[in-house]
């Protein structure tokens, strides 16, 4: 996924913040931190291109184990569950499940290992075919870069829309 993966965070903490409306964090503060954990799992490129030289798949490191993305889901869910003060929880859980949603948006065209770092084995829906070079056209010609502009156009209608406004 390209483009798809900062509006799908957006989306995910425009929709889920009236639920947190009353732990007294900011609408901009919510979104914020729904938004980093939606592109924070590509932190890893810096990786990739600047240390590893392009070696080895970006999705075989850490930060894209969806178990490390449920961990942190459910040690922040419990956390604020529990907590007294639940600003800095909610703000943890948002990213998050933006982070979580990131994994299941590259699970439908982009190889992610579901099972990792116990099982060596990537997965993924659907499979792009190598047939343009550049290799990223590949992938913007691929009938999925439509699910991207649909994701895109969403959180540019919640951006817009009064009726979406905290």
């Amino acid at each position: 996924m390209f483009i798809g993966h900062l509006p799908a965070g957006y989306i995910s903490a425009k929709l889920l913040f009236k639920q947190f409306a009353d732990t007294g964090i900011s609408a901009k503060l919510f979104v914020l931190a729904g938004v980093l954990g939606g592109v924070a799992p590509d932190f890893d490129m810096f990786y990739f291109y600047l240390i590893d030289n392009r070696q080895n798949h970006h999705h075989t490191y850490w930060p894209h184990y969806p178990v490390v993305w449920l961990t942190i889901l459910a040690a922040s869910s419990i956390w604020f569950k529990l907590a007294n003060n639940k600003s800095i929880a909610a703000l943890v859980l948002i990213f998050s499940i933006s982070g979580f949603i990131h994994m299941l948006l590259d699970s439908i065209v982009g190889d992610i290992w579901w099972l990792a770092p116990f099982i060596d084995k990537p997965y993924a829906l659907f499979t792009v075919e190598a047939v343009y070079k550049p290799w990223w056209l590949n992938f913007i010609l691929h009938w999925s870069f439509a699910l991207e502009i649909l994701i895109f156009v969403w959180a540019y209608y919640l951006w817009r829309s009064k009726s979406a406004k905290p």
